[in-house]
């Protein structure tokens, strides 16, 4: 019901607006034609007027709240805001007053000076008041919808609430870049708006924009164009194709002296500062989406008002790079600032590990990733490891076919084997060593629900290539449970065929292959001290690699699900951010389809009809009156 009297209140309100507009129109003249015409005029300039003087701060907010267009959208959306409705009470009080002014001056004699003084007086204090109300401080906010989907989560709304000194958002805008439109100064408004949930709890939020031009990552079309050019030549050639003014634009020596942007690759992108001294970079994403989610600028804010874990990858062992581009390694996953869902996007500092010589893991390493290692660990580099697992560290741990040796000496402890052979499964379409493997829903429910929305809702898989089977005992004090596994059917571990591209498999019982389930992702845990310890033992390090987290075109599979989900385990739930919200109440229809035919008639046929009576009658009353 609240939801619903908020539409109607901003429908009302709407045509408040339109009548008091009008009515002001009709008092310019006698002519109902000219009358709607004027009317119509009036109603095109203030939905248009957003475009007018953005270049210009003041003038843009001015304009850019005299705006009519969408201004009842939120309200029929279920949020009722006071800048809302003080701009329909003013804007109705303005075409009145005027209306006012325009029938006293056919009456009474006054200077032309003087009446339009009137008339300007009224609209600069619309205007002012305008202006006032629409500053973050002055805004007040209702959510009427039923689960609050119109406000920030509570986990946001917590965060907020601690960011106690002040902030700044400081939006680096390259005018050579591909995305550079979303923050020109015409667009600031536009992009303001995406921060209104946010200035509702922290009003003294100051936002910043900078304007610059250099060379960029993400737009090479661009660069190729003119080769042989100076970054110079091509910005004032841009320049002088799009019409921009070069001279408002920081030179990219003027932009370095305030901030080095190329480790961000000179593309669209804010910075957070806090007056205590903290910074982080909120970035675009090459999705659909574009914009980060509260999920990804939540989790910003939170790394303010508190630690959050710390990734370690251990390297030195022929361990996938996290830097690295090849189809092995971890970069996606790990610290891609172009991916929503890698590590660092999400909240995770990530850093490489080495134990080799005098070095140690670092104490505020909070999760340690151990995959697909080329070499074994030395006697020492094992005691340190030992250390670390002894103290409660949570651990990952990844390997697929051909490194069972290497690998078993470190899970085997934990009372995990590395099976032989390579896992295949007969497929017509796929390769027989790139499994298909699923979700075990009970596991999934009890980690974390990041698993569920992709592999339990959209039935999606996760793809592993060359994984191998895990095997798992209960006596070393953790408890263990499945989260990943195959085909009860159809799936064996196969030992001889190596060419997987031009060769058959055929399952040999004589040799130890065995058809049947596989489990390929343990999770484990166990009390230490006060603290549960986890870890997660993947039978495939390639899953998670910049292929396997890429996915395949055309195949229904999503393994990132396994990244985010996981490391939302390993970090009790404090990262990535939970934003979820309560279902909806009203989830149930209860027309059914045999019952259309009755609704057409009743809202085509009944209803026009009842019109229809009731216009004539009305019609017929009055030629009698």
């Amino acid at each position: 019901w609240g939801e619903a009297l908020s539409g109607l209140l901003g429908l009302y309100l709407l045509l408040c607006a339109y009548a008091a507009i009008g009515l002001f129109v009709s008092s310019l003249t006698s002519y109902q034609v000219v009358a709607g015409i004027g009317t119509l005029v009036i109603l095109a300039a203030l939905n248009y007027l957003n475009q007018v003087g953005q270049s210009y701060e003041f003038v843009r907010d001015i304009t850019y709240w005299l705006c009519i267009s969408g201004r009842s959208g939120e309200m029929i959306a279920g949020l009722i805001c006071s800048e809302d409705v003080i701009y329909f009470a003013v804007v109705v009080a303005m075409f009145l007053s005027l209306a006012i002014l325009r029938l006293n001056s056919t009456r009474q004699y006054a200077p032309k000076s003087v009446t339009w003084g009137k008339y300007l007086g009224v609209i600069a204090g619309t205007c002012m008041i305008g202006y006032i109300t629409s500053r973050p401080m002055m805004m007040c906010f209702y959510d009427a919808t039923e689960t609050k989907r119109m406000t920030l989560t509570p986990k946001s709304q917590e965060i907020m609430n601690q960011l106690e000194d002040g902030m700044t958002i400081t939006t680096y805008v390259n005018y050579l870049d591909r995305n550079a439109y979303l923050g020109i100064p015409k667009m600031v408004n536009n992009d303001k708006q995406r921060f209104k949930q946010y200035l509702r709890f922290k009003p003294d939020i100051k936002m910043k924009y900078v304007y610059y031009y250099d060379t960029v990552t993400n737009n090479p079309w661009l660069m190729n164009r003119y080769p042989g050019k100076t970054i110079k030549e091509i910005a004032e050639e841009e320049a002088e194709k799009k019409g921009w003014n070069l001279k408002q634009l920081l030179t990219p020596e003027q932009i370095k002296k305030i901030i080095d942007l190329e480790p961000e690759g000179n593309v669209f992108v804010r910075l957070i500062e806090r007056k205590n001294g903290q910074k982080a970079f909120l970035r675009l994403f090459n999705d659909v989406e574009i914009f980060p989610s509260e999920a990804e600028v939540g989790v910003t804010f939170k790394r303010f008002v508190m630690e959050l874990p710390k990734v370690g990858f251990l390297t030195g062992h022929g361990e996938p790079s996290i830097t690295g581009q090849l189809r092995r390694d971890y970069l996606l996953f790990a610290g891609e600032k172009t991916f929503r869902h890698s590590l660092l996007n999400q909240g995770f500092d990530t850093e490489e590990v080495s134990i080799s010589g005098d070095s140690d893991i670092p104490s505020y390493i909070n999760i340690l990733v151990i995959a697909d290692m080329s070499k074994p660990l030395t006697e020492e580099e094992t005691v340190k490891l030992n250390k670390y697992i002894e103290r409660g560290g949570n651990l990952l741990i990844a390997a697929g076919a051909g490194k069972q040796d290497i690998m078993n000496s470190i899970v085997e402890p934990l009372g995990v084997r590395l099976l032989p052979g390579t896992l295949v499964q007969r497929k017509v379409d796929i390769l027989p060593n790139s499994m298909m493997v699923n979700p075990v829903p009970e596991t999934v429910k009890e980690l974390s629900y990041q698993y569920e929305f992709m592999w339990l809702t959209r039935k999606f898989k996760v793809n592993m290539k060359d994984a191998v089977g895990l095997d798992y005992t209960t006596d070393k004090g953790f408890v263990v449970r499945e989260l990943l596994r195959t085909d009860s059917t159809g799936c064996w571990n196969e030992l001889e065929t190596r060419d997987f591209v031009n060769d058959t498999v055929v399952l040999n019982p004589a040799v130890g292959e065995i058809e049947r389930m596989f489990p390929t992702a343990l999770a484990l845990s166990r009390m230490v001290g006060d603290r549960e310890q986890r870890i997660m033992i993947l039978g495939n390090a390639s899953c998670i690699s910049n292929d396997g987290v890429a996915g395949e075109r055309g195949v229904p599979v999503a393994n990132y699900p396994l990244v985010t989900g996981t490391f939302h385990w390993f970090s009790y739930g404090e990262a990535p951010l939970d934003v979820r919200r309560p279902g909806g109440p009203d989830d149930k229809i209860h027309l059914e389809r045999p019952d259309m035919p009755y609704v057409k008639i009743a809202f085509m046929v009944v209803l026009p009809v009842m019109l229809l009576l009731w216009g004539i009658i009305l019609m017929i009353r009055r030629k009698r009156n």
